[in-house]
């Protein structure tokens, strides 16, 4: 069947044979999951873990069929998040080619700034991380011990405060020239 997100933020994690985890991408609110392995005729090669307060909805393998097979639009809706995720994979290995750990970590940030930051008084912004250290490790394809030098580089410089899983940043022109 797939999953429906009602409400949240999921992280998705992926299991080698070895038994490593690696988180893969995030789902939030209004996306589903599973519909590439029920299509592909696969067992679930995922994981899903809720990152906070999370309702979700399960719907069997047979109502998807039964709706689809009403509903012909669906099918296309399916179609094109596949097609989606598969421009977002691309872009994914495209940045990992091209651009730094540290400009990587940069957009990571930003993109997490749009769901889980608050401006502050000051102008400066505050992110309350999602994610481990070890997590944003996975997502950028890189190790923890990079993320860590990358954090005292942001500290360093005056880009990002880092302080457990809450994020400082005072100036976000400062995180933008990072991407630049």
């Amino acid at each position: 069947g797939v999953f429906s997100i009602l409400g949240g933020a999921v992280a998705v994690r992926k299991t080698d044979r070895q038994g490593h985890a690696v988180l893969v991408r995030m789902r939030y609110e209004g996306e589903t999951m599973g519909y590439r392995d029920l299509f592909s005729g696969e067992r679930f090669t995922t994981s899903a873990e809720a990152l906070e307060p999370t309702r979700v909805c399960f719907i069997e393998k047979g109502s998807v069929r039964a709706l689809l097979d009403r509903n012909p639009a669906l099918g296309l809706s399916f179609l094109k998040r596949l097609a989606g995720d598969l421009q977002i994979a691309e872009d994914q290995m495209l940045m990992s080619a091209v651009f730094t750990t540290r400009t990587r970590m940069a957009h990571l940030l930003l993109a997490l700034k749009e769901r889980y930051a608050a401006a502050q008084d000051d102008g400066s912004l505050t992110l309350r991380l999602p994610l481990s250290r070890q997590d944003i490790a996975d997502m950028l394809g890189s190790r923890p011990e990079t993320i860590a030098r990358i954090i005292q580089a942001f500290e360093r410089d005056g880009v990002a405060r880092f302080s457990g899983r809450n994020v400082v940043i005072p100036d976000l022109d400062l995180l933008l020239d990072e991407i630049e």
